[in-house]
């Protein structure tokens, strides 16, 4: 979908982001004339750091509310200095981080009845899914499949990350599914 030169973009936008708030502790601002119209465009990502393999930070948004660059500078910035399960990222990391994005397709409800027709409707190694019930969210993305290749443990550890039981059901449910397009440093 993006040129190889987009993604560079992103990724290096991802990168200064971080190097910013190192340096001198806030967000950075870009200059949106310096980005081409797809970059510009209402676009919902999230990034990914880790380093030796192992999560450092993620942060992403669901909803397209604001120009893509931005929204890539905002997440990076966010993973790597506010993901409360984590602390602060450090100078002396810098060098050893690798950083994914991953771009957002709109969302598409999914309609069930009930968790076994859901279970047939998910696409694993695919589908993104974002679980609402109430006040309680929460999503994956394509990547934990990986981890969770299952689609039943997928969907159980989704619950959880959600604040509900395993074996939650409701009648008022939700299901969004998305996909991304991913890519990463080296």
């Amino acid at each position: 979908m993006y040129t190889g030169i987009q993604r560079q973009q992103m990724l290096t936008t991802a990168h200064d982001s971080i190097q910013h708030g190192l340096n001198l502790g806030t967000r950075i601002e870009l200059d949106q004339h310096t980005y081409g119209p797809d970059l510009l465009e209402h676009r919902a990502s999230f990034v990914t750091l880790k380093i030796e393999g192992l999560l450092r930070g993620c942060i992403g948004s669901l909803k397209a509310q604001e120009p893509l660059i931005n929204n890539i500078a905002y997440n990076a910035h966010s993973a790597a200095f506010h993901d409360p399960r984590f602390d602060s990222l450090e100078h002396d990391e810098l060098a050893l981080l690798k950083t994914e994005i991953s771009i957002l397709s709109a969302t598409e409800a999914l309609q069930f009845s009930s968790e076994q027709e859901l279970l047939e409707l998910i696409r694993p190694g695919i589908d993104g899914l974002i679980i609402k019930e109430n006040n309680h969210c929460g999503t994956f993305l394509p990547a934990v499949w990986d981890q969770l290749p299952n689609a039943d443990d997928f969907l159980r550890h989704l619950k959880n990350k959600a604040d509900l039981t395993e074996d939650y059901w409701s009648n008022t449910l939700t299901i969004e599914r998305y996909t991304v397009d991913s890519f990463s440093t080296q």
